[in-house]
């Protein structure tokens, strides 16, 4: 593993809150600014009131407002070594997998295998990555998630601005989703709106899961068929709404659950699958369409299908 240094970071800090941080979290500045200070310790210190906005204390979901005053207290920060670097799959999609680009915002192909985010257990994901690789860039957010295991379009923020208008953009559902997924099986329907509640941090077998409940937030997906396969069925997936893992418990309610979901599939199946070169879950974020926040043109984006994924289905027999 890469070797780390630490150092102390200089004495208390007292910043004041410009239009850039505005409306951000207490919690997502304080990561910016410490960076290589575990996300554990950040809390720990908003907790013990050690940070404090204009001389109060306040929690991490705060939301910074213009002209705030910051006290951040001296923190030991891990400084990254030399040796830091980006896996190089990664790098070569965050490098030739740009799908749009301006000044407010872009969006990339995600690879599969790769968290948005670095997390537990996790050291980095696709936005470290980015950042590392774009060392002058001041500001790049996520604007959204994708699970670790799913490809295609992500949209990352360039501006507080930008990434205020689009969280506004998903918040009222004026961003049309559209995803492909293999389900394990042959699914009879051609076309179907799974409208079934979820809830998310149920725990089976000490696993943190989401199942569908009379006490979780509404959610709804349009499944479409699209090929039908000897024992597999390639379905559009457009969600209405952005639960946690909404479209592979939807896919397995159908008792169609995506060919390689882990967590929500049949492990016999899943086996079966992987014995024919399916490595990964068959879920890929294929187009967004939404209208651009400044300029209001339509934009549509396409992700193409990861080529592995492309091989695959070609060898499927089609009924």
């Amino acid at each position: 593993m890469n070797s780390e240094q630490t150092s102390v970071s200089p004495q208390v800090q007292l910043v004041e809150i410009t239009e850039e941080h505005c409306d951000q979290r207490l919690d997502n500045f304080l990561i910016a600014r410490l960076k290589g200070v575990p996300k554990s310790r950040i809390y720990r210190i908003v907790r013990k009131g050690e940070v404090r906005v204009n001389k109060g204390r306040v929690d991490v979901k705060y939301r910074l407002a213009v002209g705030d005053i910051v006290r951040i207290p001296p923190v030991r920060v891990a400084e990254r070594s030399e040796e830091s670097y980006v896996p190089q799959g990664l790098q070569a999609a965050l490098q030739y997998g740009i799908l749009f680009e301006d000044d407010g915002f872009l969006i990339v192909n995600k690879p599969a295998g790769f968290a948005v985010h670095g997390g537990s257990g996790v050291s980095s994901g696709i936005i470290e990555g980015l950042r590392l690789l774009r060392p002058e860039a001041h500001f790049l957010e996520l604007v959204h998630r994708l699970d670790k295991d799913t490809s295609g379009c992500l949209i990352i923020a360039k501006k507080r601005s930008a990434l205020k208008q689009l969280h506004e953009l998903f918040r009222d559902n004026h961003v049309q989703k559209t995803y492909l997924a293999l389900l394990a099986g042959q699914w009879a329907r051609k076309k179907l709106v799974v409208n079934a509640p979820l809830l998310k941090n149920v725990s089976k077998g000490g696993e943190r899961m989401v199942v569908i409940s009379q006490a979780g937030k509404e959610a709804e997906t349009l499944f479409r068929r699209m090929k039908v396969f000897a024992d597999s069925t390639l379905v559009e997936a457009s969600p209405k709404t952005g639960r946690t893992h909404q479209i592979r418990v939807h896919a397995a309610s159908l008792g169609h659950p995506i060919v390689g979901d882990e967590r929500y599939g049949r492990d016999d199946i899943n086996r079966g699958f992987k014995g024919r070169g399916y490595k990964r879950m068959f879920l890929h974020a294929e187009k967004l369409t939404f209208q651009h926040p400044l300029t209001g043109v339509l934009l549509n984006i396409l992700a193409p299908l990861p080529q592995p994924l492309e091989e695959l289905l070609k060898h499927e027999q089609q009924v």
